[in-house]
């Protein structure tokens, strides 16, 4: 597991960390203290992914559209 701060992980470092922490969490094999620790980790790995892919979900959704279909550019998610 990495010791960098979640807020700071891509989508793709914080995914596979998260990975990492069910996957130790399943074997059953780390004492409580360490599984509480894991488990309030992998909170906040699965909180960060959110936040991510909500963020990216409104990017996606201002996509411009073209009389003709096409995608001609992206407007601000907050409508401006």
């Amino acid at each position: 597991m990495s010791d960098k701060p979640v807020g700071e992980m891509s989508f793709e470092e914080a995914m596979a960390e998260l990975e990492q922490v069910v996957t130790r969490l399943e074997q059953g094999e780390v004492a409580l203290e360490e599984s509480i620790k894991l488990y309030e980790r992998g909170a906040e790995l699965k909180a960060h992914c959110d936040g991510k892919l909500k963020a990216a979900e409104e990017r996606v959704e201002q996509i411009r559209l073209a009389e003709s279909g096409e995608p001609v550019g992206t407007a601000p998610a907050d409508g401006s």
